[in-house]
This record gives structure tokens, sequence and C-alpha cells, in this order.
């Protein structure tokens, strides 16, 4: 069993950085790929940036590359999300998972572990 929290979400205006944080807790951290998806209101629940377990693989959405980065601290049980440049239209609410490592995927019902969501406001 894994349980996640997310923090570091807020009001940024455009242009702004945030940098979103996710604590692990439980055993084997290094065993699960991590992902950050964001749902905004009406849409569906998008991936937006997936770390494999050693930290060795990544994927960023398009709309995100070049903007955010994605990293973890498996001695530290922690993934974190900078995001720089920010746009009006990655308002959303932030969510980390997790699921036990078998292959990159940037399926949401894919992964197994969900935490709580932060928000992240852009204000142009």
């Amino acid at each position: 069993q894994v349980q996640l929290v997310e923090s570091g979400g807020g009001l940024v205006q455009a242009g702004g950085s945030l940098r979103l944080s996710c604590a692990a807790s439980g055993r084997f951290f290094s065993s699960y790929d991590m992902g950050w998806f964001r749902q905004a209101p009406g849409k569906e629940r998008e991936a937006v940036s997936v770390v494999r377990r050693s930290g060795s693989n990544t994927y960023y959405a398009p709309s995100v590359k070049g903007r955010f980065t994605i990293s973890r601290d498996n001695t530290k049980n922690t993934v974190s999300l900078q995001m720089n440049s920010l746009k009006p239209e990655d308002t959303a609410v932030y969510y980390c998972a997790a699921r036990v490592s078998v292959g990159l995927t940037t399926t949401p019902s894919d992964y197994h572990y969900w935490g709580q969501g932060t928000q992240v406001t852009v204000s142009s």
C-alpha cells in the first residue's frame, strides 16, 4: 500500500513558476513508476509527466515539454514537478500517482495509487 500526499499548488500569474511535490509513504517506493496527472473542469484526467522507477525514463505531454521537469528522489520517497512558464491553460487539479513498475504508461486507469490532488491556478 502506498499513500501519496501532494503539496505546492497555488495561484500564480502567467509566466510564473510553481514546484509540486509528492511524498510517498510505504515500502518499496523505488519499485513504482510515478506520474503527475491533471484534470481541468469538464475535461478528462490527462498525464502531464511520468518517470520510471529508476528515474532514467521520462514522459512529458507535448503541451508541457520544455516547460515542466519531473524528478524523483528514491532515498526520500519523493517525486517533484517543476513547472515554469506557466500558462492559463495549465490551470487544473494536479494529482500524483503511482503504479508498480511494469512499463511506462500514461493511462490514468493503469495507476493504482493516487494523492488527493492540489489546485494550480494560472491567471492571465
